[in-house]
């Protein structure tokens, strides 16, 4: 199939994902999320599709993940897991000094980016706030701010490219029901109350007007309105869910 071009066996057959990514069912973000591989994990690369990676994990699962968050290594190339045994400097931290366990690390990233957003409850709503300032955020500068302070990571400086960014990560869902605690929300402009109001509206192609942070439990971290009273933890209700386009990770 020309679908799915094959590794030959002296060619790529090992690669290890170099951030968080989610594995798709398809070669495309479309494509259902089947598993998710942390930064760290080694995989099989069994076949490559533009700009896609067909993988099989350590656990046998198999499926697709964009090959810009995995880095492929033959047995001489400078990842020296295959011949030495430093795929186990996992638990040494010899090779990959900074994933070790690599759930428990990312964890801990998604929860010093919320730690850094809580700082800034209350911080008053102005919209097209100065990026350099934290006396008043809106919600792209917000999002910025928290991942500048927890993550020491700079996103692009407003919702539409931050959304972009996320895109090319890979790790863009458009379930609800997929979003973990951490990932970036993006939603379209307010048409209504009811969920009528944004019937048979092509969600590809709406524009995103805002971005939030996931907290988890139907819970969001963001900043909309001087009359809400700036940065605060809201529900994600159906008012929201009905504006939902995407989410993703950054980490």
């Amino acid at each position: 199939m020309n679908e799915v071009s094959a590794a030959t066996a002296q060619s790529v057959t090992k690669g290890v994902a170099s951030s968080n990514v989610y594995m798709r069912s398809q070669p495309s973000t479309s494509g259902k999320v089947v598993d998710r591989v942390y930064k760290g994990d080694s995989v099989q690369i069994l076949g490559s599709s533009s700009g896609w990676y067909k993988i099989k994990t350590s656990s046998g699962k198999q499926g697709y993940a964009s090959s810009k968050l995995i880095t492929p290594s033959n047995g001489s190339s400078n990842n020296s897991g295959n011949n030495s045994g430093s795929n186990s400097g996992n638990n040494s931290g010899s090779n990959s000094g900074n994933s070790g366990t690599t759930t428990p690390s990312t964890n801990a990233s998604v929860e010093k980016v919320i730690s850094a957003g809580m700082k800034y409850l209350g911080t008053p709503y102005e919209f097209g706030s100065n990026r350099s300032s934290t006396k008043t955020f809106d919600c792209s500068a917000f999002v910025r701010r928290a991942f500048m302070d927890g993550a020491k990571i700079t996103l692009p400086s407003n919702s539409r490219t931050q959304g972009q960014y996320v895109k090319d990560k890979g790790t863009a869902v458009t379930n609800v029901n997929q979003l973990k605690r951490g990932d970036l929300v993006f939603f379209m402009s307010y048409k209504g109350s009811s969920a009528s109001a944004y019937a048979g509206l092509d969600k590809s192609k709406q524009r995103i007007t805002h971005v939030a942070i996931y907290l988890g439990d139907n819970k969001l971290l963001h900043t909309y309105s001087k009359e809400s009273g700036g940065v605060l933890v809201g529900s994600f209700g159906d008012s929201w869910k009905n504006r939902f386009l995407y989410g993703g990770s950054v980490l």
